[in-house]
């Protein structure tokens, strides 16, 4: 029997790390040329950083639903938690 991922910790985790993927993504794709701290440093000098962060969280939402249709509710659960949390630390650093 295949085990499935249904746990809310597992949610927690994907939430996590889709959108680290996603900005490792937007780094190769854009500047590349550069080390990664050295764009992240680019970001926050220009204040983009928050809008990156964002636009980073946005596959948690198919991640999402991805797990509502299979009726892995606890996952999808642990990602609509991830995500709420890096919301709130986005607004935070949009109005800091």
């Amino acid at each position: 029997m295949q085990k499935r991922i249904s746990n809310q910790w597992h949610g927690y985790l994907l939430g996590v790390l889709l959108p680290v993927i996603t900005l490792v993504v937007m780094y190769l794709s854009l500047a590349s040329d550069f080390r990664f701290v050295d764009f992240i440093r680019y970001l926050n000098v220009r204040g983009d950083l928050s809008r990156a962060l964002s636009l980073a969280v946005l596959p948690n939402l198919g991640l999402f639903f991805v797990f509502i249709w299979t009726d892995r509710l606890k996952a999808a659960q642990g990602v609509l938690g991830s995500t709420i949390i890096l919301a709130l630390i986005i607004v935070f650093m949009r109005f800091m």
